[in-house]
């Protein structure tokens, strides 16, 4: 393997770890949210969930579009 496909590598799987560490704060931001807003416990975990699920599509589908897109 030469060293442009070995950085290439390197570059999305850095590129993931850092879209899962923003959706994590997305999730945990509207977690809290939620709760201050009254939700129970359990309805703000939902929330969070489903702001994970949203935000990591989002961003993964974005590495995508940048790694499909010709240099």
């Amino acid at each position: 393997m030469d060293t442009n496909h070995v950085a290439a590598v390197w570059m999305l799987t850095a590129a993931i770890l850092a879209a899962a560490l923003i959706a994590l704060v997305v999730a945990v931001v509207t977690g809290f949210l939620a709760r201050w807003d009254g939700a129970t416990l359990p309805g703000a975990i939902t929330r969070a969930g489903g702001a994970f699920a949203v935000a990591l599509t989002l961003l993964c589908g974005v590495i995508a579009l940048g790694a499909a897109l010709p240099s």
